[in-house]
């Protein structure tokens, strides 16, 4: 409110009868001579406590009641009046902790006493600048009545100081006059403030929707119905106890939080990813905010001038037509107020780079406390450009589905075309490569006006959907609003095409983004007499910046494509017809050019298309042969052998047979992504291959990664489904159990919830019979996430410190098989007697003695000490066994003793031996009628195979590879004369299989290599 205004919402004549209230009755004047009374000692809430805290409060509330009631405009937003009020009456209590008496106070005036009682009470944060103001004011003049008070208050003071007296009600009345006529320079600045904020606000509080100058659609939309949430991402160092290497984790948030912990950031994002919008975003919730002060900074616009503004020109150098107090933009920097939004460090060349930077922190230096947001392309400058100087990084991560549909939904509610919603959306669900292109704000929006312009119809290469959307921005023009040619100048779609082309092309060869206004006036003029049309060029060129939907400038004197992709789809274009194949290919080993030289081979004639793929591939490098392949979406029309050639070479190299190709593929990064095939015409290896590739992608381009594996879900291989199973954690946790595991046949698959947020997506899948769950989550969270419990067949909870007892889990009346892995705590197997299992597997539980009491099983696994005696103390009797696993600790503890008691046994699998096998075990062993099976995963001298009788009835063992045991190989061959196939677990590595085929004659050897 204006200060005026505000002088009379806190004249005299409201404070003074208040102030009164606050002291004590006045004592005898001669004791004030000889021994002076203290402040402390004076107030009524001192030692003669007339007055309580909670009557100062009451009298506090009082005054900011009246002068908020007072005629006129309320001195500060209405909600805030218990906080001014609270935080005036502690300012006023504060009186009772000066140690000063009432001549001193006089002294010492009402200004300095105010900030005494603000030093002790300071003003509390979050309040508005009117409420701060407010608050300033009434404490400043309570402290005058205070004094005035005093003069008036004994014998002393009257006799000592009438005429201060006198003075002092004369200076009572000339402040109040004065504040109703003149503002104080804080005042002037807070009107201001109020001002800028609000034209700040209007100003940015909308985008424009590049490429909707269409018919039927808005050109701009409000900013709280455009903006849209993106991610920001960064991968940062975790500090660890003294001694131990920092470790790196992957951070994500929001990025309109980006500043919330870091005062400086430098935000990165590609092209149309929403870096502006964001700028936008900020700046408007700062002006309603209002505890910040927001700047607004495109630095394309600031560098045109040669010489980058100081805090007192930034106002005038981005155009604001507001002139602020004089040194007011000083006051805001130096108490920290400030919210710097600098945008579009690549958008200037290399050279003004440095120039910002050292600008950037000489600002920094001078006024610290600030916050401090730069954005740019992610390559425009090096990693940790500014992190020396306490920048943070992070990256606008692209859009994924859940965003694009949000973004698809609001621009068909502002379009008000909801009827071409749901055919988009599914659009983009089915089709890869317009998917491909909605990765951004600006490409969906431009999708979204191209579908609905073309009535529910879109094309599905990436060249025609360029071709369509420049036929729509540039044909449908003024003319169909009803315009004519601006200042008489007329050219049709195809002599735009060849200006932009050019301008395009000089953009390209720069490297640059933007070309001042007097470069492209000179472009254009070159190419008029080759053009058909009329005007002069900057009378053209004026008419493409405000017709064409593909030229803005953004600033005065600057000229620049709304995005880089029309930059680079263009520029190729007027390549090709130049001839300057040469040039594209020389710049092929910069990623930046790949998308320029996909285009360029679209665009290029037969001939023209065989000279580019040729040198590619004559570099004889992956990523070039790749480049060169994805090159072909391009091609209808290309020589039959370049073709055979492209595809010959890059036949080597996709599909991935192996899990070395797999991983050797994905370092040649996302361009690999586009290329992936299948599942159709693929093995069951290279389809595994292949998701294992996008899954090693998924890090990074998660996206893209995503949309390959979707195509994999139905595969019905259990190696590819594992895979896919087993890739969750690189994946948007929801996303991925919607699209991807909710999807995949369940038979003989496992789906492993490795943390609370797996264990909660369980709700959105449909039921799973086999899971694996990891941590300490308690039962009844589990039996809660499972949804329906009857639906499980096979449970495995590993790690988990909070599962005791077994009864909860009988609420899995299905479960056939259980494993208990690192569950230390765990007691009470008896009851699961009440469940159907067949299969058991634990290791190191707390208590296992119910285990005799689960008399339905028929697999059994064990790793754990038992009290001595024999397996039949232990084990189930009557269980009718046919698959035995026993641990080293079970082994060392009981050995085979009483192992004749499951003659049902057909398989018995020995973990690798810490004391060998005596003969009395082995002859447990040969008592087995149906064993058939016999699993060794030790090194043979372990297990004392020289004292083993003959087994007669084992017909396959499994062992690890052996070395240097070739008298033992030939002593176990002895005592296994039926043996029918020998598997050596080589886990992956070359082993001369001729040896063991030397020893075992009659067997066929097998190599397992997982």
């Amino acid at each position: 409110m204006e200060p005026a205004v505000l002088g009379g919402k806190l004249a005299s004549s409201l404070i003074a009868p208040l102030v009164k209230r606050l002291f004590t009755a006045d004592g005898p004047g001669a004791g004030l001579v000889d021994k002076p009374v203290r402040l402390k000692d004076l107030v009524s809430w001192g030692e003669k406590r007339t007055l309580t805290e909670k009557d100062v409060h009451k009298l506090a509330g009082q005054l900011v009641a009246r002068a908020v009631d007072s005629p006129g405009e309320a001195p500060f937003p209405p909600d805030e009046q218990t906080a001014v009020a609270d935080a005036l009456a502690r300012r006023l209590l504060t009186l009772g902790d000066l140690d000063m008496d009432d001549v001193q106070a006089v002294r010492l005036g009402h200004r300095d006493l105010a900030r005494q009682l603000e030093h002790g009470a300071p003003t509390p944060p979050g309040l508005s600048t009117d409420s701060r103001y407010f608050l300033g004011n009434a404490t400043e003049w309570a402290c005058l009545q205070i004094l005035e008070f005093f003069t008036r208050r004994s014998t002393f003071v009257a006799r000592t100081l009438v005429e201060q007296t006198r003075t002092q009600a004369e200076l009572i009345a000339r402040v109040d006059e004065l504040i109703a006529r003149t503002p104080r320079p804080d005042a002037r600045d807070t009107a201001f403030e109020r001002r800028y904020l609000a034209y700040l606000a209007e100003r940015h509080n909308h985008i424009t929707i590049y490429g909707i100058d269409l018919r039927d659609s808005p050109d701009r939309w409000p900013l709280e119905v455009a903006y849209l949430s993106l991610e920001a991402t960064a991968t940062e160092e975790r500090p660890l106890p003294e001694g131990h290497p920092g470790a790196r984790y992957d951070l994500q948030l929001p990025a309109e939080e980006a500043l919330v912990s870091h005062d400086r950031v430098l935000l990165r994002g590609d092209a149309g990813s929403g870096k502006t919008t964001l700028v936008q975003w900020l700046a408007v919730t700062a002006a309603a905010d209002g505890d910040r002060i927001p700047y607004v900074l495109p630095l394309r616009t600031l560098v045109r001038t040669g010489q980058l503004p100081s805090p007192a020109h930034f106002l005038t150098a981005v155009g604001c037509p507001h002139t602020p107090p004089e040194g007011w933009a000083e006051r805001v920097l130096t108490t920290g107020r400030a919210l710097i939004l600098v945008d579009g460090l690549d958008e200037i060349p290399s050279a003004d780079r440095h120039r910002t930077r050292d600008w950037l922190l000489s600002l920094i230096g001078a006024f610290p406390g600030n916050r401090w947001l730069l954005t740019s392309r992610p390559t425009a400058v090096r990693p940790d450009w500014l992190a020396t100087e306490g920048f943070r990084e992070l990256t606008l991560a692209p859009m994924r589905r859940p965003e694009v549909k949000t973004f698809v939904e609001r621009w068909h509610t502002a379009a008000e075309a909801p009827e071409y919603e749901a055919p988009l959306l599914d659009s983009l669900h089915t089709k890869r490569d317009l998917a491909r292109l909605a990765t951004n704000p600006l490409m969906c929006g431009l999708i979204c006006a191209l579908h609905r312009e073309r009535r529910g119809y879109l094309p599905t290469g990436r060249k025609e959907l360029y071709d369509a959307a420049l036929t729509m921005l540039l044909a449908r023009r003024d003319r169909e609003r009803g315009m004519g040619a601006l200042e008489g100048a007329e050219l049709g779609e195809e002599a735009q095409l060849e200006i932009l082309q050019r301008l395009a092309y000089a953009l390209v060869l720069s490297g640059r983004t933007e070309m001042d206004l007097e470069t492209a006036e000179g472009i254009v003029e070159r190419c008029l007499p080759t053009v058909a049309g009329h005007g002069d060029a900057r009378t053209v060129l004026q008419d493409l910046l405000l017709r064409s939907g593909l030229l803005r400038q953004p600033a005065d004197g600057v000229v620049d494509f709304v995005h880089r992709t029309f930059q680079d789809y263009l520029g190729a274009r007027y390549a090709v017809e130049e001839g300057h194949l040469d040039v594209l290919t020389s710049h092929a080993d910069d990623t930046q050019w790949e998308d320029v030289i996909r285009m360029a081979v679209a665009h290029a004639r037969p001939r023209e298309r065989v000279v580019l793929l040729r040198q590619l591939l004559a570099r004889e490098e992956p990523r070039l042969t790749l480049l060169a392949l994805a090159c072909l979406e391009h091609t209808t029309a290309l020589d039959p052998g370049v073709r055979a050639e492209v595809e010959s070479r890059s036949a080597a190299l996709i599909p991935p047979r192996t899990r070395e190709d797999a991983h050797t593929l994905a370092g040649a990064g996302p361009l690999v992504l586009e290329l992936l095939p299948g599942p159709e015409g693929l093995t069951d290896e290279e389809a595994r291959a292949v998701t294992i590739t996008a899954s090693v992608l998924g890090a990074g381009e998660p996206d893209g990664a995503l949309a390959v594996l979707r195509r994999f879900r139905d595969h019905r291989s259990l190696d590819v489904r594992r895979q896919l199973a087993g890739t969750w954690d690189r994946f948007d946790t929801r996303e991925y159990a919607v699209d991807v595991l909710d999807h995949l046949p369940r038979d003989d698959l496992f789906v492993v919830c490795d943390s609370p947020e797996h264990l909660d997506a369980l709700r959105l899948m449909r039921p799973w019979h086999r899971l694996t769950i990891r941590g300490s989550s308690s039962p009844a969270e589990i039996i809660d996430a499972v949804g329906d419990p009857d639906k499980v067949d096979v449970l495995g909870l590993e790690r988990n410190e909070a599962l005791s007892t077994l009864e909860e889990l009988v609420a899995f009346r299905s479960l056939g098989s259980l494993w208990l892995k690192d569950c230390a705590n765990v007691h009470g197997l008896g009851r699961l007697s009440e469940l159907p299992l067949t299969e058991l597997t634990f290791n190191h539980i707390a208590d296992p003695s119910g285990l005799r009491a689960l008399r339905g099983l028929a697999r059994l696994s064990l790793e754990q000490r038992f009290p001595g005696g024999h397996l039949d103390d232990h084990l189930p009797r009557d269980a009718p066994l046919e698959y035995l696993y026993l641990g080293r600790h079970t082994l060392a503890s009981v050995g085979l003793r009483g192992l004749e008691r499951w003659p049902t046994l057909t398989t018995l699998s020995l973990d690798r031996m810490d004391t060998p096998l005596s003969a009395g075990d082995w002859q447990e062993a040969k008592r087995l009628p149906a064993l058939r099976n016999l699993v060794l995963s030790g090194s043979l001298d372990g297990y004392a195979v020289d004292t083993m009788p003959e087994l007669s009835s084992v017909e396959h063992l499994r062992m690890p590879t052996q070395g240097g045991v070739r008298s033992l190989l030939r002593t176990l061959a002895s005592r296994l004369p039926a043996l029918r196939t020998v598997t050596i677990k080589t886990y992956g590595r070359k082993v001369p299989l001729d040896l063991y085929a030397s020893f075992f004659p009659t067997a066929r050897v097998i190599d397992d290599r997982l």
